[in-house]
Order: C-alpha cells, then sequence, then structure tokens
C-alpha cells in the first residue's frame, strides 16, 4: 500500500483468520496503522498530508488540498470540523483530493467530518424543522487527478477509503476553485463526496451520510464498494444518496437509504469515460425515497438505470417509495437483470408505480409485489410502514412535510420479522463483483448476497448499524 504507512500484523495467523472473516460480514477488527507523518496542529489550512491522529479534533475553515502523490489519514476516533456557513463558496470550505483519502474509524471509535454546530441541526431535524439542515455548511470532498503540469504530465489520482465515519451536511454552493465541468453552473450545490478516478479505488463502507444539500454523493468513475451505509435526508428539492456515472463499476449493497429526494441509486453512463457503468445492487432497504424531486417528470425514487448503464438489482426492499424500479430503455437493457425484489406502497398511487411507468422494467417471478395497497408488509421489527399517510400528499413536497420518522432512522429499526415476507426469499446464486484492488486494512469488507431480502439480516449479517 502507500509507503507513507507501516501496517503491523501481529501474526501471519491472525491476518489469515481476518481475512477469511472479512469475506462474511462486517464485525471485524481493525489492524493497527500507526502514524506517519502525524498531524499535531489543529488547525488544517493549504495542503495537509500525513495523519490526523485517533482521539484528536481537528478543524479547516478554508480549502484544504491532498495532491497527487500524497495521502491524507484519518486514523480511528477522529474529527474533521469544517467552520463555515454555507453562504458563499468562501465561506463553505472543501476537501480538494488529488491523491488518497482514507479515514479508517470503526465501530467502537467511528470518525466524524462534520460541523461545529452539527447536534443543534440534528436536534432541528428532529423537532420537523429543516430550513438549516440543507443549508450546505461546508463543500464536501472532491477527489479527482489533478491537473496536468509539466512536472506532471499524467497525474493519476489516488484511491478513497471510508469506513465508519459520519459525513454530514454538505452542500455549499461551487466557486472558481472548483471544476467548472463538474460543477455547472458555476454557484450550483456541491455533493458530499464527488470521486472521479477510473482506475483507483472507492470504498464507502459502514458509514453515514447526512443531510446533504444535493446528492449526498457522486462518482464519475472507479472500481467501487459502497457497503452497508446509512443515506438519511439527502437533497432538499433534487438529489439522489449515491449518483453513479460512466466508469463507476462495482457493488452497491447493504444500505439503508431513507428519505432521499429523489432516487436512493441512480446507475447512468452518462459521461462517455469508455468503462461502461455497471453496478450490482443487491440487498438495499430503501425508504420514504423520491417526494421531494423537483422534476416536472417526477422521475425518482428507489433505483434507476438509465443512459447506456447496465448492472443487476436483486434482494431490494422498496418501501413507500414516489416510484419503484426505475429501466429506462435508454439503458443497456440487454445486459440489466433484475428479480426478487420486495414493493410495499400503503397508498395506490404508490403501487401503481412499483415499476416506473416511464420505464421498460417488468414485474419478474420471483418479485413480491401486489397491485393492493398495504400488502405484503415487511414487517420490520421497529418502523410503523403505515405511520405516514400518503394519501394526503402529491410529490414533489418540501421536507417539513415529511415526518422526521420518514427521513430519519431514529430509534427505528429496520431488521425484519421471523413472519416477515422478505424472510427466505433473497437470491444467492449470483456474487459480488468485488472489483476493488486495495488490500489489507484498505480493502473493502465484502458481504455476499444475503437469504433475506433487504439491508439486515436474520443471521446478524448485512447492515451493522
Amino acid at each position: 500500500m502507500k509507503k507513507n504507512f507501516n501496517i503491523i500484523i501481529a501474526a501471519a495467523v491472525i491476518m489469515l483468520a481476518v481475512a477469511c472473516h472479512k469475506a462474511e460480514n462486517a464485525k471485524i477488527s481493525a489492524i493497527v496503522v500507526h502514524a506517519s507523518k502525524p498531524i499535531t496542529s489543529d488547525t488544517l489550512s493549504g495542503s495537509v498530508n500525513g495523519t490526523l491522529l485517533s482521539g484528536k479534533t481537528y478543524y479547516f475553515a478554508s480549502n484544504i488540498t491532498v495532491n497527487g502523490g500524497d495521502t491524507l489519514l484519518m486514523q480511528a476516533g477522529t474529527t474533521l470540523i469544517a467552520l463555515g456557513d454555507g453562504l458563499t463558496y468562501q465561506t463553505a470550505p472543501e476537501i480538494f483530493v488529488h491523491g488518497t483519502f482514507i479515514s479508517l474509524g470503526t465501530q467502537a471509535q467511528p470518525n466524524y467530518i462534520t460541523i461545529s454546530n452539527a447536534a443543534a441541526l440534528h436536534a432541528q431535524a428532529a423537532a420537523q424543522n429543516y430550513t438549516n439542515v440543507f443549508q450546505g455548511w461546508w463543500g464536501g470532498i472532491f477527489a479527482e487527478p489533478g491537473p496536468v503540469t509539466a512536472q506532471d504530465p499524467n497525474p493519476a489520482g489516488g484511491d478513497m477509503i471510508i469506513k465508519w465515519t459520519h459525513l454530514e451536511f454538505a452542500g455549499g454552493p461551487s466557486g472558481p476553485d472548483d471544476d467548472q465541468v463538474v460543477y455547472t453552473p458555476q454557484g450550483s450545490p456541491r455533493w458530499t463526496i464527488y470521486f472521479a478516478n477510473i482506475t483507483k479505488n472507492f470504498v464507502l463502507e459502514d458509514s453515514w451520510i447526512f443531510g446533504s444539500k444535493d446528492d449526498g454523493m457522486r462518482l464519475a468513475g472507479g472500481h467501487t464498494d459502497i457497503s452497508r451505509n446509512t443515506f438519511e435526508l439527502c437533497g432538499v428539492a433534487s438529489g439522489e444518496a449515491c449518483n453513479m456515472k460512466s466508469g463507476t463499476v462495482g457493488d452497491v449493497d447493504y444500505n439503508m437509504v431513507i428519505g432521499a429526494a429523489t432516487n436512493a441509486f441512480k446507475i447512468s453512463d452518462a459521461g462517455s469515460t469508455g468503462t461502461q457503468c455497471n453496478i450490482n445492487c443487491y440487498n438495499n432497504t430503501i425508504v420514504n425515497c423520491g417526494f421531494r424531486q423537483s422534476s416536472a417528470s417526477g422521475h425518482g425514487g428507489s433505483i434507476d438505470f438509465e443512459k447506456a448503464a447496465k448492472g443487476n438489482a436483486y434482494n431490494n426492499m422498496i418501501v413507500n417509495c414516489a416510484v419503484g424500479l426505475r429501466v429506462l430503455g435508454t439503458a443497456d437493457i440487454t445486459n440489466t437483470v433484475y428479480n426478487n425484489q420486495l414493493f410495499y406502497g400503503n397508498d395506490a398511487a404508490l403501487v401503481s408505480k412499483f415499476y416506473a411507468s416511464d420505464g421498460v422494467g417488468t414485474t419478474k417471478p420471483a418479485d413480491i409485489i401486489s397491485t393492493t395497497p398495504q400488502a405484503n408488509n415487511p414487517s420490520f421489527l421497529g418502523f410503523d410502514v403505515n405511520g405516514f399517510d400518503y394519501t394526503k400528499i402529491t410529490p414533489p413536497v418540501t421536507a417539513n412535510v415529511q415526518t422526521p420518522v420518514t427521513v430519519m432512522v431514529g430509534t427505528s429499526d429496520f431488521h425484519i420479522l421471523p413472519t416477515s415476507p422478505a424472510s427466505g426469499k433473497g437470491n444467492v446464486s449470483f456474487k459480488s463483483f468485488n472489483t476493488v484492488t486495495s488490500t489489507g486494512d484498505y480493502a473493502p469488507t465484502v458481504t455476499t448476497p444475503g437469504i433475506d431480502i433487504g439491508a439486515y439480516q436474520s443471521n446478524g449479517a448485512g447492515n451493522q448499524h
């Protein structure tokens, strides 16, 4: 891995045991990564390179940059706070990554990339006041190869590896420092994460994205693993939890998505990198998405294949979403396969769009689906799927129309009861793509397809939040 880091492994036997365990589920013990170039100042500015130390809190009030060839690593139990108000690009600091960015939180010691008033905004959202939640207080993390220069005519960029990390309240307006091709027009909201290194690795696992002004994240290339994360309240009036473009290839599995403005996952080959967008989307739980989409077409809600993209969609639970599975005729429909979805809608309008009316997707033999509202209740352990009356709203709506329980996990529990129609109905005959090439502690923890539909498995595997 990066020469900057000395990974100490206690014994070869332990390494082998951890490797075997990684293939099955998320409960692993992190290998100790010792600090190289420890960063001792609590204030970051300009170019940064080295290790943010466990137990410490760091701040940045202006843009910071990880240059090509450099690495910024956050040890477990690190907090990085953006100091901004999101009113202008100058006061919404951003993390530019032209090298490698690694955040190695653990279940016991998660990392945070957030803002100083995060606790107040969480409380505001819980009180059904979302005005400042969507302000976009900082600019997010922007990762792409650096500019071509005489010294570096072929900048390669680097990996982004994020584990057990909270990323919150991003989306401030873009400015002249941003890539003007990516953020058009200038001043448009930025995304919590943007990654565009087609030959490199992107791993987001066991993490949380909360309160993004637009897309929770957008990928424009990379070997990808997005596993066991929680996406809450992404997008004020548009935006997906995760928007994947041309060049993005990999697995999206065991994620919990609730309250996204548009889709949970948008899968599109837009961007024409020469590598077709190909996403293996399985065992996700998607609840109450698609209602804040301001587009007149009202086209979003759960999983969307379009614009020459291909992939799989299996074992996903789609509950009370404005639009269900959407497979457009513009997608690579010959190479897009799907089955074993559970659809639930507590209103006839939702039921009528289990498969999008503007798409070519059709009911499959192993789908759990009905034409009757409130049929096939997924039987969550701690969430009432009929607690919000969808007969009283017509999209688009503002967030204030949606109660906190419809857009945030809170105290809800999305495990399923043994009597759930999702129990034992998952398809396990396919495999994870497993395209990420990073190794050791920087490798993803791959969770194979589950026997139960949804992100939470009766055997304790899957999403660990």
